[in-house]
């Protein structure tokens, strides 16, 4: 009989799940908006990617499962928790083991992880005191430019010039847009600047980490195209694109733990 291993990211916007093989590969994935109730997202989430798996029927039916992410201590059937630090460097070992870090924009924080040769974290550093350059920032940004998280990401890549942006915290940076926008200003120089303001914070937290080459972007921001350009430019480096969606980096991880300790 097939075992499969789990891994549950409850994170503070979406809930993701990815269920493996005894071989590590990916049978069943899911990105799922988070509830505010954490245990309800965990259990809705994992309940569909079982449904994808024949031979599951439910959560139970997982040999092991490792809960991560914000809400890591309220995945239901969970047989253990590990960080998602820890986690998001073992899915990006296991999906391209060239690369030796990551700059990863979540929900609430920005973290730089520097990965070791065996999938663990040789280093990390993380700014999770303001809210500004995470994915819930972007969200307010797409929202003040009246369009979607995708056309708003792909905006700044039509720029022709950068309109600096000066402020460091969400709540005036937001302020300071609506104004730049009100006065006139081309929206895609605006969004150019805002990407290139959040490029800045992700190498502040790239080098506190270590990190210098070989290096990827995981979570939902990881999809920015024009975040993933400001970046190469501030941090002069090719960032590279992964083979499995970034955003399941920090549950197939967890699904990597689990079957390491489930086998």
């Amino acid at each position: 009989m097939s075992r499969y291993f789990g891994g549950c990211d409850a994170g503070s916007t979406y809930t993701k799940c990815v269920i493996i093989d005894e071989n590590g590969k990916i049978v069943s994935s899911v990105i799922n908006k988070s509830r505010i109730n954490p245990v309800l997202s965990a259990k809705e989430s994992l309940e569909n990617a079982v449904k994808q798996v024949d031979g599951l029927d439910k959560i139970e039916d997982l040999t092991y499962l490792v809960g991560t992410g914000y809400g890591r201590n309220k995945v239901p059937f969970a047989d253990e928790n590990i960080s998602e630090i820890s986690c998001h460097a073992m899915g990006v070992h296991v999906t391209d083991p060239s690369i030796k870090a990551i700059i990863d924009i979540g929900g609430q924080d920005v973290k730089g992880i520097a990965i070791d040769t065996d999938g663990t974290v040789l280093n990390f550093a993380m700014n999770d005191k303001c809210a500004a350059g995470t994915g819930r920032f972007f969200e307010s940004m797409a929202r003040a430019f009246e369009m979607s998280l995708d056309e708003f990401s792909n905006l700044a890549l039509k720029a022709k010039n950068v309109i600096p942006i000066t402020s460091q915290c969400a709540v005036f940076t937001e302020s300071e847009v609506i104004s730049l926008v009100g006065e006139g200003k081309p929206m895609d120089e605006i969004a150019a600047g805002i990407e290139l303001s959040v490029a800045k914070r992700c190498f502040v937290m790239a080098k506190k980490a270590g990190v210098t080459d070989n290096v990827t972007l995981t979570g939902g921001c990881a999809k920015n195209s024009g975040l993933k350009k400001a970046i190469e430019k501030v941090l002069k480096i090719k960032v590279i694109d992964l083979s499995t969606d970034p955003q399941l980096m920090g549950a197939l991880g967890a699904a990597e733990y689990a079957r390491q300790k489930g086998m």
